[in-house]
């Protein structure tokens, strides 16, 4: 533009002639004669420069592009990913990362991997609106590593989060993670926004319309929310909470968090969401904390009682002494044939009968799995002592460490000693014993009664009652200190007078 302005005033106020202003400038003619015509240069025409080194990889990039239409969304090639491959199976073309991405990026374009897209900024309200999702994290939990499903809750007006671990994303544990986020903020939002989960979901209809699941359904009612749903495959719908995955596990689960259990991790991600309140999130003018405070007076409020979260089902005792919960077996102590009611809960089942709880199990999430308490065959195998070796429970107690080596060689000792089948007789009775006294106050009579030489069930039993049996010896008193307690000797001449002078009555003696 400049060079237009400066050849136009040549021509105009200097040297006066096209030949002239183009050899004072060093122009060519045709570039005067084009800036006499107008002074806006014409849009230069865009020339298509040769690629001599990406020109070989071409052909090799869009074949796994083309290839890539047909892919999972999730499983499709990155640029590094076939850059990697270009150094793998190409080694003779060198090229560049840069130059591979930027490729690739054209090429995705073109074909209709990706596209490009406005995204329309939107403000909040306070408890106006809060975003729901799940996202997957790993943990060393008891010192092995577990995948571990990640419930998480975000406030769209504060940018406050809640994030609870669980071991299975079921129903149960999404509907507790909801009531636990719901203390956690101070009450309900008025909105939460969802994507289409089977915890909620049934079906997707037309539109915006879903056919929810029927707990769903009453657990909002009971809580008095709203809920909207995003429509299929579009995750930025809900971008506030999917951020929040991202954030979170990059800046608090990076390294792989360690802890003894779940409840131990959950206590670690409280803190870490605690911690995350002291931050001040993009313009804001306040931090995190502070806006949850302000926001908590707009929530709903909180209900007095909270939701029956257990999901309850009424299975009938099998011939194995074991309730079929959804698709897995829990031992239970009753006669077979009689029907309980199994209350599944997000991390344990509980099974009652008659309004008594009478077992609770770790929740299973295999399929056709056996879950076995040995205490609650104890009565059965007094009459059968020869299934105790073989017995399932007895091997799931070996592997939950709750069958310790010092029963294991109390137990030979009585069978040493009385023979097998009465020595084993014998073990059965300790045992039921640990029901009455507890398996820790057992396992230190077991150990007592090795270290004494003792091996007999009546050693054990008198072993769990010995301390009841000490009686505690009185304190010593010095002898000195009685003497406040002495009184004279009690006399009944006083009582003697009043019967001499008592008139015209006679004395029986």
């Amino acid at each position: 533009m400049e060079l237009f302005e400066t050849i136009r005033r040549e021509y105009q106020f200097g040297v006066g002639t096209i030949k002239g202003v183009a050899k004072k400038l060093g122009i060519h003619r045709r570039m005067v004669r084009e800036a006499l015509a107008d002074a806006v240069p014409e849009q230069r025409k865009k020339i298509e420069r040769a690629r001599p080194k990406l020109e070989p990889a071409m052909s090799f990039i869009d074949a796994i592009l083309e290839n890539d239409v047909t892919a999972p969304r999730k499983q499709r090639h990155t640029a590094h990913r076939i850059y990697d491959r270009l150094r793998t199976e190409k080694p003779e073309i060198e090229l560049a990362e840069t130059t591979v991405r930027k490729y690739v990026r054209e090429k995705k374009l073109r074909i209709g991997l990706i596209h490009r897209e406005t995204f329309v900024p939107q403000s909040y309200q306070w408890g106006q609106e809060g975003q729901v999702d799940w996202y997957e994290m790993y943990a060393e939990l008891g010192g092995e590593q577990q995948k571990v499903q990640m419930f998480c809750l975000r406030s769209m007006a504060s940018a406050g989060a809640f994030h609870r671990a669980y071991p299975h994303a079921s129903q149960q544990a999404f509907l507790e993670g909801h009531e636990l986020a719901f203390h956690y903020f101070g009450g309900p939002f008025h909105l939460l926004r969802y994507d289409n989960l089977k915890s909620a979901v049934q079906r997707i209809l037309r539109g915006s319309q879903r056919e929810e699941t029927a707990r769903f359904i009453a657990f909002r009612s009971h809580w008095g929310y709203a809920a909207d749903f995003c429509n299929p495959a579009r995750g930025n719908e809900k971008g506030g909470v999917e951020e929040e995955g991202g954030f979170f596990r990059r800046n608090h689960l990076v390294p792989v968090p360690v802890a003894r259990d779940y409840a131990h991790l959950n206590e670690l991600l409280r803190e870490a969401s605690q911690r995350d309140e002291q931050r001040i999130v993009g313009q804001r003018s306040i931090s995190v904390g502070a806006a949850m405070a302000l926001e908590r007076e707009h929530l709903l409020p909180l209900v007095k009682e909270g939701f029956d979260l257990a999901a309850v089902r009424f299975p009938v005792v099998n011939s194995s002494g074991c309730a079929k919960v959804l698709t897995n077996f829990y031992s239970v102590p009753v006669a077979v044939g009689t029907e309980v009611q199994a209350k599944i809960h997000a991390a344990y089942v509980e099974i009652w009968h008659q309004g008594k709880c009478l077992a609770r199990h770790e929740r299973c999430f295999g399929r056709q799995q056996k879950v076995l308490d040995l205490d609650h065959y104890l009565e059965v195998l007094e009459k059968k002592p020869g299934a105790l070796a073989g017995s399932t429970a007895l091997e799931q107690w070996r592997r939950q460490g709750r069958w310790p080596a010092s029963y294991d060689c109390y137990w030979e000792i009585l069978k040493q000693r009385q023979g097998k089948q009465a020595g084993t007789q014998a073990m059965i009775e300790i045992l039921l014993l640990g029901q009455q006294y507890g398996a820790e106050r057992l396992r230190q009579a077991i150990e007592e009664a090795l270290r004494l030489g003792c091996s007999d069930a009546a050693a054990v039993r008198y072993l769990l009652t010995a301390d009841q049996l000490d009686k505690s010896k009185p304190e010593a008193v010095e002898l000195g200190s009685l003497i406040s307690y002495e009184r004279p000797q009690p006399t009944m001449e006083t009582y003697d007078q009043l019967l001499l002078h008592a008139p015209g009555r006679e004395v029986i003696q």
